[in-house]
């Protein structure tokens, strides 16, 4: 078979792999799109690396889980060059990486892997706004170098097709955001429920741990001053919890002045000390809004998951017990 039709067989192959995927209703694993999208951007660029970067302005960051050859990466979004390429906005293709000043070779220097040419192509969405970038290692065919106009004429149809993709990642993930806050949301919530608690749940072996709280008369921070300050005590609040909440662990805005906060491989004692961790902090922080200085706390209720009921019970028991703490006066964690 002539390499042009080994080509075009191993991109038939992998389209039809994507299809399936985007097909099955079933599938939420995304991150498996990206790795496909990343492997056809490697096809079509002859080249023997390849990753997809996603950026993440918020948080200033640049990070891929589709980066063959590679676990997941994260890096300032001001570093390397596909930060380089996109701060500048356009193709950037260096022959002679060793000498270039955007290129770190600490991985290379690690894992012995000799980088020769780099062609990195920035993805824009429809709005023309860059929200990532293709990044192909090593040239396989030819001289060895990338050419910046052959090579991207061969790598914009990945590229199209990944940036369509991954407007559809960012528009489900915005959905799944409170926008004041910036925690997940009722809907992330049920989301991360199926596709990672129920696992939990469904090993004996493991532990699933939550709790439910809310801030106290919350209705007379409003009140007193106003529904901006408001705003400022939901967002000092949701900070303080998300700086000391471990990684593995998920908060969620519940809704109005609700939090509900979820702790794998923990049980109801653990859940409970986290809760009373974060009572304390938040009892002795203070929130700046509109020039005043607004004290508040929080009340919790705790439960540990039973298999046996639903999600909406389990809540339910967290949240009957929230309520003991609020009538008993607030300010206090119930187990």
């Amino acid at each position: 078979m002539s390499p042009e039709n080994t080509m075009l067989s191993d991109i038939f192959d992998i389209s039809e792999q994507l299809y399936k995927m985007m097909s099955d209703v079933k599938s939420s694993d995304h991150s498996k799109i990206f790795e496909y999208l990343t492997n056809l951007g490697k096809t079509l660029a002859e080249s023997d690396r390849a990753s997809f970067w996603k950026w993440d302005k918020k948080n200033h960051t640049l990070w891929t889980t589709a980066a063959t050859g590679a676990d997941r990466i994260t890096i300032p979004d001001t570093t390397g060059l596909v930060g380089k390429a996109l701060a500048d906005g356009k193709v950037l293709v260096t022959n002679d990486p060793y000498n270039n000043p955007y290129f770190n070779s600490d991985v290379d220097k690690k894992t012995g892997y000799v980088t020769k040419s780099i062609l990195v192509m920035p993805v824009a969405n429809i709005k023309g706004e860059f929200i990532g970038a293709y990044q192909v290692i090593n040239k396989l065919t030819g001289d060895g170098r990338f050419d910046e106009i052959k090579d991207c004429k061969k790598l914009s149809l990945a590229a199209v097709i990944c940036c369509l993709a991954l407007e559809s990642d960012v528009f489900l993930e915005e959905s799944y955001t409170d926008k004041l806050t910036r925690l997940k949301n009722r809907m992330g919530f049920f989301a991360d429920f199926t596709s990672t608690y129920n696992a939990i749940i469904n090993d004996t072996e493991r532990k699933l741990s939550l709790f439910i709280c809310d801030i106290d008369k919350f209705k007379s921070v409003n009140d007193t001053y106003g529904h901006n300050a408001g705003d400022e005590v939901l967002k000092h609040v949701a900070d303080v919890m998300t700086k000391n909440t471990n990684e593995g662990d998920g908060m969620y805005r519940w809704g109005g002045e609700e939090f509900i906060m979820i702790m794998k491989d923990a049980d109801i004692s653990e859940c409970a000390a986290k809760a009373e961790t974060l009572r304390k902090i938040i009892e002795n922080s203070e929130c700046v809004a509109d020039g005043n200085v607004i004290k508040h706390t929080m009340s919790f209720g705790v439960t540990q998951f039973d298999p046996s009921k639903s999600i909406e019970e389990n809540i339910s028991d967290a949240d009957q017990k929230l309520y003991t703490a609020k009538e008993s006066g607030r300010n206090r964690v119930i187990v």
